[in-house]
C-alpha cells in the first residue's frame, strides 16, 4: 500500500501558511500545531482495513497530510527523495524504524548496510520528529486494537517516494512512485 494512495477522501484544510520556504523546524511546528486541533483530528474518517488520509495545506507551499493508521498498518521502507519533512503522532502510538546513514540518491539497486545504522523510536501522542532529505524509514502502528492518527508535512512537495525492501542488512530499491501515483 502506498504511503499516500491515489485518491484522498475529504477536502483540503488550511491551518495557515508561511511567507518563506519552510525549514524542518517550521514543518515540525506546523505538525505540532495541527495535531493539537482536536476537532480536525476527530474529523478524520477511520477505516478498520486501511489507512485513511486528508490532504492539508501546509506552510509556505509545503505538502501536508492527516493520516489514520488502523491496527497493524505500516508504510514499508521508503524515503521522500529531496524533500525535508516532519511528522507527529496526534493520537495513539507509532513506531519508526530509520537508518542513520545517508544513502546514495541514484545509481544503485542493492546496498549492504553497515552494522549500527538502525534506529528505532516510539512516538506517542504529542511526539514527533523532523528529518532531512533522503531520510529512509518505515512507520508502523503496532497496536492490535487501536488506531493512530498523525500529521505529516514535506517541503518541497513530494517529487517522488522511493520504495525499498529489506532483508537483514540488504536494502533493495524496488520502485519509485511519483505524485500522480498517490494524488
Amino acid at each position: 500500500m502506498s504511503v499516500f494512495p491515489a485518491v484522498s477522501p475529504g477536502s483540503a484544510v488550511s491551518p495557515g501558511s508561511a511567507a518563506s520556504v519552510p525549514t524542518q523546524a517550521d514543518l515540525l511546528a506546523f505538525v505540532r500545531h495541527t495535531a493539537a486541533d482536536a476537532e480536525l483530528i476527530a474529523s478524520l474518517p477511520l477505516d478498520p482495513e486501511g489507512r485513511t488520509w486528508v490532504r492539508l495545506e501546509g506552510p509556505g507551499g509545503s505538502e501536508a497530510w492527516l493520516i489514520g493508521w488502523p491496527p497493524g498498518s505500516g508504510t514499508g521502507w521508503h524515503d521522500h527523495a529531496e524533500s525535508v519533512g516532519a511528522f507527529l503522532t496526534a493520537s495513539g502510538e507509532l513506531k519508526e524504524h530509520s537508518l542513520a546513514a545517508r544513502l546514495p540518491s541514484d545509481g544503485w539497486k542493492t546496498l549492504e548496510l553497515s552494522e549500527g545504522v538502525d534506529r528505532e523510536r516510539r512516538l506517542t501522542a504529542g511526539e514527533g520528529r523532523a528529518f532531512g532529505r533522503h531520510h529512509v524509514h518505515e512507520v508502523l502502528n503496532e497496536s492490535t486494537e487501536h488506531h493512530a492518527i498523525s500529521v505529516h508535512a514535506y517541503y518541497p512537495p513530494l517529487p517522488q517516494i522511493r520504495r525499498y525492501s529489506r532483508s537483514g542488512p540488504i536494502l533493495r530499491l524496488e520502485h519509485v512512485e511519483r505524485p500522480e501515483d498517490w494524488q
